[in-house]
């Protein structure tokens, strides 16, 4: 199939739709709207600004901000003057940018809204040009307002072709450093486009971007989409107006991961006990007015499409949102897929706990190991500078994708560990972690689960539980250790877990032991655990004090 790249896409529907509404940026509070011809004429004149530098067609150039409108704009800039994107989540450490900026000779970076300004300014040299977005931030030499004054729109633009190179996405990776992914414009269109095929995607649709647009997911599924099929795009201002926020934008398509899934449900629970909350949901009319009261409250009473992806997601948690009249389809990719690849589209209730079928511009296999193999439009050719692990990674075209998979009944995919993440115990028997963790998270006190047992005469559990749940409530543990016992006897002899330890901080991007995809950091958390376990078992439930 022929596909048009993500600049062609966005140019024609600026054409059409010209001053119609295309993008929603709020700022202390208040909505500012973009249309395509703002965006547009914006793009063309950053776009003159960087060709003004000098640079030239193929050079790399950096984005490190969170999300916002002019992530858009500057990412249509670099591909209208021929140049190349390197996005960085604007979670990374100093080690991480300065690995990004050297191993891509990056030749300049837009930064815009951050967090924490000490990771950048440790980065930056004097010499590198940095332009900032029109929000605080850190001192750059150039600034988005002096640019759009400064320079006229850019008429003659770039029109790459599909096999050209659109980005080097750096993955998130859980140990070493990142890989830079080369990502052309046929990997990422392509995939956009099987996106939109699947979710109906049209000019009516509200998508909001808050997950990171440095991940591919939500470049591909939520940017590269707006692009293909006009959808608008509403933006979160912070992380305390982001109900308000979404609650103002009133999706019609909502994209999450599994931990803000559970927060979300942890979020519920705190304002009406789970057991209340199970036996309203049984009654028929009030049933349906609870769910309904709930959605609303969420800003996801318009929303038609919901779905989850980065990472795996306990099967109990999506049965529990069905019930609330949310019914999420599982998707699964990578960096090196474009985002997208396979998914639960649309939503199929027998298929839950599966990540669906493949899209329609790959084809996926099991190897006979039973790793997920996939080639096809949306694959990526290679890793920048890298072709030794370019080389490693493929056989015969097919991408080894790390993942080991089954497949169900009726051609659903089923995603049962990584490859590397089984590990082996004292007794020489391999376990793998996913499937027990999926067990543990019946259990909706339990958010973060990492089993491990690599070297221990049995697994054990490390466990986080949801927002205001005492750890040291006996009642609590009382459950836990009800779970544990009825996870172990579906177990066999050499994956029953030995005991549940109860982590008293949660893990996240901050302490390093989640990536900036909210993945686990396996081999960090063993780490950060390893001294903190108890020598001699006299419970089950072990609380960290």
């Amino acid at each position: 199939m022929t596909y048009q790249t993500a600049l062609h896409n966005f140019l024609d529907n600026s054409k059409k739709y010209q001053d119609e509404a295309f993008l929603h940026q709020p700022i202390e509070g208040v909505w500012h709207t973009f249309s395509f011809n703002d965006v547009e004429q914006q793009a063309r004149t950053i776009a003159a600004g960087l060709q003004s530098q000098g640079f030239e067609q193929g050079d790399r150039i950096g984005i490190f901000s969170k999300n916002c409108a002019e992530w858009f704009i500057v990412d249509l800039a670099i591909m209208m003057a021929g140049m190349i994107s390197v996005p960085i989540y604007s979670t990374a450490g100093s080690k991480t940018i300065r690995y990004v900026i050297e191993h891509s000779a990056m030749k300049a970076m837009f930064i815009g809204k951050l967090d924490s300004y000490d990771a950048i300014e440790e980065s930056l040299s004097d010499k590198f040009l940095t332009i900032s977005f029109p929000y605080p931030t850190t001192s750059c030499k150039g600034s988005w307002q002096n640019w759009l004054t400064t320079y006229k729109p850019l008429d003659e633009i770039h029109s790459p072709s599909p096999d050209d190179c659109m980005s080097i996405v750096y993955t998130s990776g859980t140990t070493g450093n990142p890989k830079g992914v080369v990502i052309s414009y046929l990997n990422i269109s392509s995939a956009a486009n099987s996106t939109c095929k699947l979710v109906n995607a049209s000019r009516q649709d509200r998508f909001m971007s808050y997950l990171p647009l440095a991940h591919i997911t939500e470049r591909s599924i939520v940017e590269c989409a707006a692009y293909e099929s006009a959808i608008q795009v509403y933006f979160v201002e912070s992380l305390d107006s982001f109900i308000d926020d979404l609650q103002h934008a009133s999706p019609t398509f909502f994209l999450s991961v599994p931990r803000l899934w559970a927060k979300f449900q942890a979020q519920i629970f705190i304002k009406m006990p789970a057991k209340k909350l199970k036996l309203l949901l049984s009654l028929p009319i009030i049933g349906k007015l609870v769910a309904k009261k709930i959605r609303l409250k969420l800003g996801l009473s318009a929303t038609r499409v919901f779905a989850s992806g980065s990472a795996p997601i306990a099967k109990s948690l999506l049965v529990w949102y069905q019930k609330i009249g949310v019914n999420i389809s599982e998707g699964w990719g990578m960096t090196e897929t474009s985002g997208l690849s396979c998914g639960n589209f649309p939503f199929t209730s027998s298929r839950l706990g599966t990540i669906g079928v493949p899209v329609d511009c790959v084809k996926m296999k099991l190897s006979e190991q039973q790793e997920i193999l996939i080639s096809g439009d949306a694959v990526f050719k290679q890793y920048y500078l890298n072709p030794e692990a370019t080389e490693k990674e493929f056989t015969d075209n097919w991408f080894h994708t790390g993942d080991k998979g089954e497949i169900t009944n009726d051609g659903a995919y089923k995603i049962v560990g990584r490859i590397k993440e089984q590990f082996k115990t004292s007794k020489g028997k391999y376990v793998v972690p996913v499937p027990i963790e999926g067990m543990l998270c019946r259990n909706s006190v339990i958010e973060q689960v990492c089993v491990m047992g690599l070297g221990l005469k049995q697994p054990i559990a490390l466990v986080v539980l949801g927002e205001g749940i005492d750890r040291h409530d006996s009642n609590i543990q009382q459950e836990l250790l009800i779970t544990l016992n009825e996870v172990n006897s579906e177990l066999e002899s050499h994956q029953r877990l030995d005991f549940i330890y109860v982590c008293s901080d949660a893990w996240d991007i901050e302490n390093e032991l989640l990536t900036p995809t909210l993945k686990l950091k396996r081999d960090s958390i063993e780490q950060f655990y390893s001294d903190k376990l108890p020598k001699v078992i006299k419970n089950k439930i072990v609380v960290e004090p």
